[in-house]
């Protein structure tokens, strides 16, 4: 993962992702049910080692990053307080990505910066003394030039034997609970198109060439974990095949295999629609870690899901809205913990204070936490909608209890009073007018209410009881560089946004759908109360009028229209 918007090498893959969910290939439809899959016969020592991973934690956009040193992505100078910290948090291995390119000198020494490496020793050092386990990597190296290979194969090649001798060497009398990672993401299409058969061949040359050197280089490194990754740290069926083939090759029990996993692409951006967490998004989930348990897991080697997240989280964690976002992660982490596949949190500075200490989200991570012992329960949404003037009704929720009962349901620490103000039959939750009538008596629109439900297992769920009217948009100018939308959203909540041409066709990027990206092409403010239509929605909009529609949570449906000429935008309600 990086610092950039989207990386460029899920573009292609996340679009098939959505026609492989939306048209199930044959290998999907086969996927084995965990009935079904074969059982390991006997947990092995190295399953054992990546069992005690889980659960894992990135120190992202840190080391990782392309400037002149740690700081240069914006992150704060990496601390021992912070790695105990971490520790503190019931992680038990950390993943510290590492782009050496600056750092090194050129041909044909290749020599690595020696202050520089000292400080990663000094981070590592901190991590093993908080009995972490710990890998390092090449991280961006794997696009900034290794990616080169096929058109400069003998320079790349040895610069990246060079790297590998030095940090093989450096670290080989390094307690084993430091592995390597070969290369992060590792993909060869800089430069020109290459096929897959010929960067499959490629990433087999760099792995083994890595397994060769570290083995070769002594000390505790002859039997020290190895961690190769597939082409591009992708799941795919065939690359994970692949990978089988090289780690069945070098036949070495320390050899873990890696992919990454950032969820089915439409959800994970908000877009085309995906804006809760349905079907098709887990069952993305499902098949994803069933064939990676049945290609790796299940024939004895281990796997870690090197990066895991939303890719939306690159431009806000807000981009998917909360109870899905919590749901997701929910049901990644049992899902994960079924399979016995070892995840880390990708974690670029948005997930826990560097500074401070505290999480942004307390309760995603909740959820996570809570995943790894047992499963929570939720509901279809978390957000009750009452439009303001309109008599209130009874309000049913279906809930999705996961094998828990619930035990009881409150505002502000004051218990509901089950029969008067809520009943429950089976998994559908009932909550009375007469109870919702209260909550909502000061007739403020927003959040009137935050009722907590609490299970006999795993973390409560929030209702957040919202009395609304219908938003409303004004007339405004602007450019394609700066437009905004003041909007007045009376209580509701943005979940996405339509645009298709007057003369019909969708407008926008991803023109494939009429539904557009969260977070990239347009983006609520509700401090400002705005509705920020942005420069990336416009650099693919053709002149003439466009017309919008604004999808909120609530149900309500508000429909604009804007004029597009040359870089001139004037927008108007409908």
């Amino acid at each position: 993962m990086t610092k950039r918007t989207l990386k460029s090498l899920f573009s292609l893959a996340l679009v098939a992702a959505l026609l492989f969910s939306l048209f199930p290939s044959s290998i999907a439809a086969a996927a084995s049910t965990p009935e079904q899959q074969p059982k390991v016969a006997s947990k092995s020592k190295i399953q054992s080692y990546v069992d005690d991973m889980q659960p894992g934690w990135n120190l992202g956009n840190t080391f990782d990053a392309t400037g002149a040193d740690e700081t240069s992505w914006g992150n704060p100078r990496v601390t021992k307080e912070l790695i105990k910290q971490i520790a503190k948090q019931g992680y038990k291995s950390i993943r510290i990505p590492i782009t050496w390119d600056l750092h090194m000198s050129a041909a044909p020494e290749y020599t690595i910066d020696p202050a520089y490496l000292k400080r990663v020793e000094e981070v590592v050092g901190w991590a093993l003394d908080a009995n972490l386990y710990v890998m390092i990597n090449l991280h961006h190296d794997s696009w900034l030039w290794v990616s080169s290979m096929e058109k400069q194969h003998d320079e790349v090649l040895a610069r990246y034997n060079a790297a590998w001798i030095q940090i093989a060497n450096h670290f080989k009398q390094q307690s084993n609970k430091l592995m390597f990672e070969s290369i992060n993401e590792p993909r060869f299409s800089e430069g020109g198109t290459v096929d897959e058969a010929t960067m499959e061949q490629l990433l087999k040359e760099l792995n083994t060439s890595f397994y060769q050197i570290v083995r070769k280089s002594g000390g505790n490194n002859a039997v020290r974990p190895l961690v190769l990754p597939t082409l591009q740290t992708s799941p795919t069926q065939d690359r994970m095949n692949s990978l089988y083939n090289t780690i069945t090759e070098l036949n070495d029990p320390n050899l873990i295999a890696t992919v990454h996993y950032y969820g089915f692409w439409p959800f994970s951006v908000n877009i085309a629609g995906y804006t809760k967490f349905e079907k098709d998004t887990q069952n993305d989930i499902t098949q994803t870690f069933d064939n990676v348990y049945n290609t790796f897991v299940a024939k004895g080697i281990p796997v870690i899901v090197g990066e895991y997240g939303l890719l939306g989280f690159d431009k806000s964690t807000g981009v998917i809205e909360q109870g899905e976002k919590l749901k997701f992660f929910e049901f990644l982490t049992h899902y994960l913990k079924e399979k016995n596949i070892t995840s880390m949190l990708w974690d670029n500075g948005q997930h826990f204070n560097r500074l401070s200490f505290k999480w942004s989200d307390p309760e995603l991570y909740n959820v996570m936490k809570a995943g790894l012992k047992t499963r929570s329960s939720n509901a279809e949404s978390d957000l009750i909608y009452l439009a303001k003037g309109t008599p209130i009704q009874d309000t049913k929720i279906n809930l999705s209890l996961n094998g828990n009962k619930l035990t009881s349901l409150s505002v502000s620490g004051k218990a509901l009073k089950k029969g008067s103000d809520y009943e429950l039959n089976g998994e559908v939750l009932t909550l009375k007018a007469s109870a919702l009538t209260k909550l909502t008596a000061t007739g403020t629109l927003g959040i009137n209410a935050v009722l907590t439900a609490k299970f006999n297992k795993g973390v409560d769920w929030n209702f957040k009881v919202i009395l609304f009217n219908t938003p409303t948009l004004s007339n405004s100018e602007g450019t394609t560089d700066a437009f905004t939308i003041p909007t007045a959203f009376n209580g509701d909540q943005l979940a996405t946004m339509e645009a298709v041409y007057a003369a019909g066709g969708n407008a926008g990027p991803q023109d494939w759908t009429s539904f557009k990206e969260f977070g990239n092409t347009f983006n609520p403010s509700y401090d400002t109360n705005e509705i920020k239509l942005l420069p990336a929605f416009f650099n693919e909009v053709k002149d003439g009028e466009v017309i919008l529609k604004f999808h909120f949570w609530s149900g309500e449906i508000v429909t604009y229209t804007i004029t597009k000429s040359g870089a001139s935008i004037v927008g108007k309600t409908s």
